[in-house]
């Protein structure tokens, strides 16, 4: 049964189909936060953004498509989110057991340069064919290349939701229009996360913001107005903020791996901002499988105590 909470998040996107809803809304009621308006979700792309040995190698057992599949159901994730080629070796074994997101672009790390655009490489289609609840979608605001993946993703959002698909979209401001630092600068991350909800994402997924403030006029603003950036919490807080006041679920992704303590002590700050959950790939999947459900556990009890 669909709880209060679910129902209320549920509300927020009153424009949208009863299959797109219960799409969300399976994400939502899913696993050990099921129910709590909070999720964890793994995400296996690394694979194919950073190499098989950078993703794998830490943990061999990760080569295998199945075991991610493994690992979702045994910690209870909300969904498990991977590209075409993955979801396809384990959808047909694994069907029904975990929500699943396809990641509908990709790119590779054998190329350089300082604007990124991913090539789109799964479709609507393949989505319904695996099963899955969602389709999951990067953008980087700040590549010169932006506008175009905008483009393609107003597209695609269309067909998943006519289809009665959910959408996540990543959100990573990334490119020559800011410098390294400002990819994850909180008046950016912020800015990153209002243009997913803007294009239609149902879940938005950006890094944890640092206190710094990129943009000249943006850093104004916030002096003027005395918003709160000095920790992790309030910064949360601005971002969901800036997501149509809190109607839209937004969550945040682990990063690079490190060590438990400092898994535990960003999952937080996130949860103490109201944040709606975590997006953690290497920080588990690049441990043994017995230490990464121990640790989306404690994860996810540190989300479900203050759900």
């Amino acid at each position: 049964m669909t709880t209060k909470r679910v129902k209320e998040i549920l509300s927020w996107y009153s424009s949208d189909s009863a299959g797109s809803l219960s799409n969300l809304a399976r994400m939502l009621n899913h696993g050990r936060l099921g129910g709590t308006g909070k999720m964890v979700i793994l995400p296996v792309d690394q694979g194919f953004e950073h190499g098989p040995a950078r993703s794998f190698a830490p943990n061999p057992p990760a080569y295998d498509p199945r075991y991610h599949f493994e690992l979702a159901i045994a910690a209870g994730c909300n969904a498990y989110a991977a590209p075409l080629g993955f979801l396809e070796a384990g959808a047909a074994e694994f069907a029904g057991d975990v929500p699943l997101i396809l990641k509908l672009n990709n790119s590779d790390s054998l190329y350089g340069g300082s604007d990124p655009c991913s090539a789109v490489t799964g479709s609507v289609r393949d989505a319904l064919r695996l099963g899955c609840s969602a389709i999951g979608y990067t953008i980087y605001p700040a590549s010169a290349q932006r506008n175009s993946m905008y483009q393609d993703l107003r597209a695609l959002t269309e067909e998943a939701k006519a289809n009665g698909l959910a959408v996540v979209v990543w959100s990573y401001p990334r490119g020559s229009g800011i410098s390294k630092a400002g990819e994850t600068a909180i008046d950016v991350v912020a800015y990153a996360a209002q243009i997913a909800a803007q294009l239609g994402a149902h879940v938005v997924k950006v890094k944890p913001p640092s206190d710094h403030v990129e943009q000249d006029a943006a850093r104004k603003v916030y002096e003027q107005h005395g918003i709160p950036v000095g920790s992790l919490a309030e910064r949360v807080r601005h971002v969901l903020e800036s997501c149509f006041a809190g109607r839209r679920i937004v969550i945040f992704s682990g990063g690079p791996a490190k060590d438990r303590e400092g898994v535990i002590e960003e999952i937080r700050g996130i949860a103490d901002g109201g944040g709606f959950g975590s997006i953690m790939g290497r920080n588990s999947f690049q441990r043994a499988k017995t230490e990464a459900i121990e640790l989306l556990h404690e994860v996810m009890d540190i989300y479900a105590a203050v759900a």
